[in-house]
């Protein structure tokens, strides 16, 4: 089994009133999940109920609360019961009914998981206000995948692991880099498997998520929209442009990329600017949440990247391992560029100031600062810098910032 950090955080949550709810990409593994906190509730015997909204034949206990509370009474008797209900966003008014079941205070506790963002917003987290914590379970991180495929014999000591088997922790880059950390397909162990596995998500996302639920008319157009998205991940998004060769309108794009944000396809990182007159305010760069739904995606799905692709996918796997490290709440995440078009890939905004990244898909030799991390670092004189690259690891000083060479595995560990 495929072990995943955020189980622990939903353990500990389990004695709180509060709803647990977990949200996530399609096929992220939050069924297995909750099967896991089940588990561990029957070795010190507690009780449990799991319904899933998916299958017709739970449907009928959610007409209404005495119903489902009927259910549960059925499958476990009175007293407290831990009540486990899947794809919560399938019913109807999803808020108000548990808002209702929560204030008659019966004797459960619910943890309840969602695929889709945007529903669960609509119908759930409105009405949940200080009833509800909310727990995001992505795709595998390069970490987990990491801990996985090594069996696990160097957890919490991955970097050293990369630094001492370099030609290993390289094959295991890559292969993430291909396929990214949908838990089937890595599981899988042929590459056509795998690649199966990711066309399925895809139409998945597709037919159930945008099509079905958020009733949008144009597929054709979210999909050739996701594929440009995708091929050009990491550069900076020009709506007019976009939506001119989409043959949409600039509002439909903007709703058919909400959309798709909210379905966990992709996100847009927004300008860091202090300057409008100088710099960047609004245009977006997109990034994948998956590497491998990027790769399919793009129509590259298992094939080694072209020229000038790499760096790019790297450039989104960079974006993935920082968005996984950097505490939700302690730092946003943006990118900088200058009217005089100096460009920095990531800028993490922290309650002690701005740390810039440049990424560099290369094994660096020696050091060296290119004009655009020059121009921000004479431009806000951060603390420090990062180069993520490969494999050179060493620091350096330009004009009392601390430049420091950070080779990819040490994103795995508290770098800053």
């Amino acid at each position: 089994m495929i072990k995943r950090k955020l189980l622990g955080q939903l353990i500990d949550h389990l004695p709180r009133k509060e709803f647990t709810l977990i949200v996530g990409p399609r096929q992220a593994g939050k069924t297995t999940l909750m099967n896991s906190m089940r588990d561990t509730l029957a070795r010190t015997g507690e009780r449990t109920v799991y319904l899933n909204l998916d299958i017709d034949s739970d449907r009928p206990h959610f007409k209404s609360q005495d119903a489902l509370l009927s259910k549960i009474r059925l499958e476990a008797g009175s007293g407290k019961v831990y009540v486990f209900i899947d794809e919560i966003q399938r019913k109807e008014d999803a808020g108000v009914f548990l808002k209702g079941l929560f204030d008659r205070e019966p004797p459960c506790k619910f943890i309840l998981s969602g695929s889709g963002g945007l529903e669960l917003k609509e119908k759930i987290h409105e009405s949940l206000a200080g009833r509800k914590k909310l727990f995001e379970l992505n795709t595998l991180s390069f970490g987990e995948f990491a801990d996985f495929r090594t069996d696990y014999r160097y957890t919490g000591k991955l970097p050293e692991y990369f630094g001492l088997e370099e030609s290993g922790g390289r094959l295991l880059l890559e292969e993430y880099l291909k396929f990214g950390g949908y838990p089937r397909v890595v599981l899988e162990e042929k590459a056509a498997d795998k690649n199966g596995v990711l066309e399925e998500i895809f139409r998945s996302c597709v037919e159930k998520d945008i099509a079905s639920l958020l009733r949008i008319e144009r597929v054709d157009a979210f999909v050739e929209m996701a594929r440009m998205l995708a091929v050009n991940t990491g550069r900076i998004m020009n709506y007019s442009d976009l939506a001119a060769q989409l043959n949409i309108s600039i509002q439909t794009l903007k709703n058919y990329l909400y959309y798709g944000e909210k379905t966990f396809i992709f996100e847009r990182l927004t300008p860091y600017f202090r300057n409008p007159r100088k710099e960047l305010v609004k245009a977006p760069v997109p990034y994948f949440r998956d590497l491998g739904l990027l790769n399919y995606a793009a129509g590259r799905l298992g094939a080694e990247p072209r020229p000038g692709e790499g760096g790019f996918l790297f450039q989104n796997f960079v974006y993935n391992s920082l968005k996984d490290t950097l505490r939700p709440g302690s730092a946003a995440l943006h990118y900088w560029r200058s009217k005089e078009k100096a460009e920095v890939d990531f800028v993490a905004e922290t309650g002690g100031g701005v740390v810039p990244f440049e990424v560099k898909y290369a094994a660096l030799k020696k050091p060296a600062i290119e004009r655009s991390l020059r121009s921000f670092i004479g431009k806000y004189r951060p603390v420090r810098a990062f180069v993520v690259n490969i494999s050179l690891d060493l620091s350096v000083k330009l004009e009392g910032t601390e430049v420091i060479f950070l080779p990819y595995p040490r994103l795995l560990s508290d770098f800053l």
